[in-house]
């Protein structure tokens, strides 16, 4: 049986101390935080036994939960209470943090006197806790319930203050994506996705709403489906069944996405255009997440040749996959290499390459590189003779920087209104950018 029940915070203040059995004194409280709480070395198992006293204990954020007792009990029913009486806590208040603790300690009193009797765990089942004690838990405000109460009550917007003013209202976006490759020797792609940031850097006067649309699937097949309709009631136009299929195949699936605060997600939902007031400034507007379709830069091209146990012959194609128009910059190939490795002839065909002895790799740099082109790199490696076991290629990785978004993503409108002042979405400066670069890009070698 449990002989008591702590709660402390993350300096080793006691915030519940609920003692059940008489064989439990207030050293024990002392005992736990000294030697877990302020030891010097973080013990790593979750039961401690200090002075013939077991503590059984779990940590939540900043929170310290602990089960006391002086007798042999089951661990396991121990650790099974403890996760109860979180899921307990967090059904009535929400998240387990100090403040929580603090507001509902009268709430939590209530909770062990019914769910522990002299030690012994009784009814765990909140539904039916509720159904007793219907006293309601002390809950914190959220920043989006500040947010509704400040609007809703004053009419502003919080992330927004009202009188700014600019000589000239330009608007910057930047489509920043990361592509991350897993790539096998064959050049078969395991695995590659796409994690991207619309970052957004407004100088706009007074209070501007901006609709901003993107290519994504479900919009473009909307708009389709409104055009056919059209040209099915009335008269077929040939040159909008063209653009109906360009917009199409130009259509990116997005997997999931996340939006500032700012956005309007109720006409996203519905018209699924992303419709905000903006925040004065540099802003992150969303994050999304693509895995197919996906326009990979580069390909690098590995051919590794052992020569016997103390030669080894490296060969990297690089070639670049995208518009003869667009330039590649800031490439960076690095090529691991062997342990052993005494000496490095290297041959390559454009940039620098040199031989890192600290990294164990080839590092071979190259200032820019056009669209549809291919460099090559080669290598003679000599080994030391080594009779360890045999040595795991890691795979090639690449860093780059590259004009275009690799997902395909496309803005397609980019519009401003402001009825106070009175300026126009024309009088509006707006830039477009789009930054691809390398996430986790790698090939097998």
């Amino acid at each position: 049986m449990i002989g008591g029940v702590f709660i402390y915070n993350h300096k080793g203040e006691v915030l519940i101390s609920r003692v059940y059995r008489d064989d439990i004194g207030r050293n024990a409280v002392d005992a736990f935080r000294v030697n877990v709480i302020h030891a010097r070395q973080q013990s790593r198992f979750p039961v401690v036994n200090i002075a013939r006293t077991s503590f059984f204990y779990t940590k939540r954020s900043n929170i310290w939960l602990c089960a006391v007792a002086k007798q042999n009990i089951n661990a396991a029913m121990v650790f099974e209470f403890l996760t109860k009486m979180i899921d307990i806590m967090q059904s009535y208040f929400g998240k387990i943090s100090e403040e929580n603790v603090k507001n509902n300690f009268v709430l939590i009193y209530e909770l062990l006197d019914e769910i522990l009797d002299f030690g012994y765990p009784q009814n765990s089942d909140t539904g039916v806790l509720k159904s007793f004690i219907t006293q309601q838990g002390v809950r914190p405000v959220t920043r989006e319930e500040q947010t509704v109460i400040t609007s809703a009550v004053t009419g502003q917007i919080g992330w927004r203050r009202e009188g700014i003013k600019y000589r000239r209202n330009e608007l910057f976006l930047d489509v920043i994506e990361s592509v991350n490759l897993l790539m096998s020797q064959q050049g078969q792609v395991l695995s590659t996705h796409v994690a991207g940031r619309v970052v957004m850097k407004s100088y706009l006067s007074g209070m501007p709403e901006c609709k901003f649309g993107i290519n994504d699937k479900i919009t473009v097949e909307n708009r389709t489906k409104n055009q056919t309709d059209t040209s099915t009631n009335g008269s077929t136009n040939p040159s909008s069944t063209t653009a109906t299929t360009t917009t199409t195949k130009t259509a990116i699936a997005i997997d999931d996405c996340q939006f500032h605060q700012c956005v309007k997600l109720s006409k996203f939902e519905s018209e699924h255009a992303i419709s905000f007031i903006p925040p004065d400034g540099e802003f992150e507007l969303m994050r999304y997440r693509t895995t197919k379709d996906i326009s990979l830069p580069f390909r690098v091209i590995p051919l590794v040749r052992e020569i016997g146990r103390t030669k080894m012959e490296v060969k990297v194609v690089v070639k670049s996959n995208f518009k003869p128009t667009l330039i590649g910059q800031k490439i960076e190939i690095r090529i691991p290499i062997p342990p052993n490795t005494c000496d490095v002839q290297l041959l390559c065909m454009k940039g620098k390459a040199k031989h890192k002895s600290s990294d164990n790799a080839i590092v071979w740099k190259m200032k820019r590189m056009g669209g549809m082109k291919e460099s090559q790199l080669s290598a003679e490696i000599e080994l030391t003779p080594n009779d360890k076991k045999k040595w795991n290629r890691p795979p090639i990785s690449m860093s780059f920087e590259v004009p275009f978004a690799p997902s395909g993503f496309k803005v397609r409108y980019l519009k401003v209104f402001e009825h106070k002042l009175n300026y126009s979405d024309s009088e509006t400066i707006k830039w477009v950018r789009y930054i691809g670069k390398s996430g986790l890009y790698e090939t097998r070698s």
